[in-house]
């Protein structure tokens, strides 16, 4: 089984420098564009099931990539992204400043603590774990070939237990691009990463 996951195209958030978490911000332009356009590239693989985060800039992206197709698309609550709680809206320079509790993030997540009414990096890669072990593992013998489309750390809390990294190296080659797709192949018992791009 081939795993394509994908993280969503640009929004006003993305392009404004701002923290989205779970707050619901659709596609801009761009990211609409960018999605058609993985799409197109995509049209002729065959996907048997597309997995999308329940957020509108996923479950857009989800449906522009697969344009025409008769993929059905189902949401899931385990894809949403990691909740920054009070803290969602704010720009990075803000979350990356030096004296700012947060500032580990991309850095040194081991040491991460989230803000009020925030996630752990814990509960994120917990979640991800039990939908790559209920959802995707049982049908290995089923599908030949699905799709995720989500969000940036979604996707690495995804790739955390796909690649076996612990929390010290949960960014692992850093932060997927927008409609950047990470391939993996799983043989039944072993994950395995094909290519980036």
């Amino acid at each position: 089984m081939e795993l394509y996951l994908i993280r969503h195209g640009l929004t006003v958030w993305n392009a404004a420098g701002r923290l989205q978490g779970n707050t619901d911000i659709e596609l801009n332009e761009q990211g609409r564009e960018a999605a058609g356009i993985l799409g197109k590239k995509l049209d002729d693989t065959h996907f048997d099931v597309i997995y999308s985060s329940p957020l509108i800039r996923a479950y857009e992206t989800a449906c522009l990539i697969r344009g025409h197709r008769n993929i059905p698309i189902i949401r899931d609550q385990r894809l949403r992204e990691l909740s920054f709680g009070d803290m969602e809206g704010i720009c990075y320079t803000e979350w990356n400043n030096p004296q700012s509790p947060y500032r580990f993030f991309f850095t040194e997540p081991d040491k991460y603590l989230p803000p009020p009414n925030g996630e752990t990096l814990e509960d994120l890669c917990n979640r991800t774990k039990d939908f790559i072990q209920t959802v995707i593992e049982p049908d290995f013998e089923k599908k030949q070939r699905v799709m995720i489309v989500a969000h940036g750390a979604l996707n690495k809390g995804l790739m955390c237990y796909l690649e076996g990294n612990d929390k010290a190296h949960f960014w692992g080659k850093g932060l997927q691009k927008n409609c950047q797709a990470s391939i993996f192949n799983y043989d039944g018992k072993t994950w395995h990463k094909l290519t980036e791009d």
